[in-house]
């Protein structure tokens, strides 16, 4: 009994997941749909982030932690971390291709992922973690993101931005 109670909660456990990390990526995309072409290229001063950075270096983490993922360490070899904070994002068609892209590496190898998947153990830049304690760092770093991409693009917006959760009420 208590192992089919644990199944049924590690089973709702990745569908809850799964739920949450498409709602985090078409909230990502509800902010882009606000932006005017270029915009995505904005930052606050030099050492701050563009959501066209923060695209590139999203989708280059789901590349390299979600790819052979059961097998092979989250940090690949050929990823190349600092080019991913390079501010080369020319076109919405491009932010769009590298924004899903990684979220389609993360998502379909989330979506593979079983009950019995959910304890074993997987590396992360040579650090073990379970298949659950590396599903919720991804949560807590892709939330992160996703909530900066928002913040820059209502920052850019101002007055125009149309809320993407309930708004507040007015007086």
């Amino acid at each position: 009994m208590v192992l089919q109670a644990e199944s049924q909660i590690a089973q709702h456990y990745l569908h809850v997941v799964n739920k949450r990390f498409v709602e985090l990526k078409k909230m990502g995309e509800r902010a882009f749909e606000q932006l005017e072409d270029g915009e995505w290229n904005w930052s606050y001063n030099v050492d701050s982030n563009s959501i066209a950075v923060i695209v590139k270096h999203m989708s280059g983490n789901m590349i390299s932690r979600w790819t052979d993922f059961l097998n092979t360490d989250g940090e690949k070899d050929d990823r190349n971390r600092d080019g991913e904070f390079e501010d080369s994002i020319t076109s919405r068609e491009m932010l769009l291709d590298v924004w899903n892209q990684g979220w389609k590496v993360f998502l379909d190898t989330l979506q593979s992922l079983t009950v019995d998947d959910l304890t074993k153990t997987v590396t992360i830049r040579q650090q073990p973690h379970t298949v659950m304690e590396a599903i919720e760092r991804q949560m807590s770093h892709y939330a992160y993101h996703v909530g900066q991409i928002v913040y820059a693009a209502k920052q850019l917006k101002s007055e125009e931005w149309s809320t993407l959760s309930i708004p507040r009420k007015k007086n």
